[in-house]
């Protein structure tokens, strides 16, 4: 009985840590739900978005939730994910049909503010985990990552290379451990199985974002109904772009390094 108590509390304090990793993802899809809820607004929907967002930001970092070293990653993460939403939407991967006065090239603004939250959660998942990696290849593995954004963007032209870069991004990450620690008990979890529970979440994440009006889909434009599952595996592997980015500011930091027990390659 003793143990299933214990268990239960470490579950319990795993649920708190990730809610309060996870308060700015909840509280931006929140606010586009709300948003497409309003009968009228002063403003475009968009455009209020992007306020609500940058809002957002300056209430944590302000509440002391993200550090100024995460409000860089955050906001490479934001650029990184607008430049991505720029090609996708040119193609029609997706759309954002309303009017805005901060769209460009069809992308509302406020849209990089999807990949800053992950870039947020990753930041605070660091800090209140007390994230330790071992066994990390930092250099092998950012050109990985690299490699796999590059060809989500060019695969509309280029034969689509992400089942090769699946597994030599599993191969790089072979023997890779993320330690964590929840209350007083440290554990463990290989890397690459982090990447695919993080892009299982954010694959629901799109569900409810698109549901709440986010963008839409070639196939939601007549209806929502639920992204592909193929969509999972995509964010499985685009984390690692935040991750690398994440990983590198921990280093930097004075944070515990990720390259304990790692090789420099």
């Amino acid at each position: 009985m003793g143990t299933f108590t214990e268990g239960a509390r470490q579950l319990l304090r795993f649920a708190v840590l990730e809610a309060r990793c996870c308060a700015f993802a909840v509280a931006l899809v929140c606010g586009i739900a709300v948003s497409n809820l309003l009968p009228e607004l002063p403003v475009a929907r968009y455009d209020l978005l992007l306020l609500y967002g940058l809002l957002l930001t300056a209430v944590a970092w302000r509440a002391g939730w993200d550090s100024p070293r995460d409000l860089a990653v955050i906001a490479g993460a934001h650029a990184v994910g607008l430049l991505f939403e720029l090609v996708k939407v040119r193609m029609g991967s997706w759309g954002y049909p309303e009017e805005a006065l901060t769209k460009v090239g069809g992308v509302p603004l406020y849209g990089g503010f999807l990949y800053a939250a992950v870039a947020s959660y990753i930041c605070r998942a660091w800090r209140l985990f007390d994230l330790r990696l071992t066994g990390y290849r930092p250099r092998v593995t950012a050109v990985l990552a690299a490699a796999v954004y590059l060809n989500f963007l060019s695969h509309h032209w280029l034969p689509d290379a992400r089942w090769p870069l699946a597994a030599l991004l599993l191969a790089a990450t072979a023997g890779t451990w993320v330690s964590f620690r929840v209350g007083v008990r440290d554990h463990r979890m290989p890397l690459a199985l982090s990447f695919v529970l993080i892009g299982f979440f954010l694959w629901i994440a799109e569900n409810a974002a698109t549901w709440a009006g986010a963008w839409s889909y070639p196939d939601q434009l007549d209806g929502w109904q639920p992204v592909s599952p193929a969509k999972f595996g995509a964010w499985a592997l685009l984390v690692s772009v935040t991750f690398v980015l994440a990983a590198a500011s921990a280093g930097r930091s004075g944070a515990r390094s990720p390259r304990v027990g790692g090789s420099p390659c």
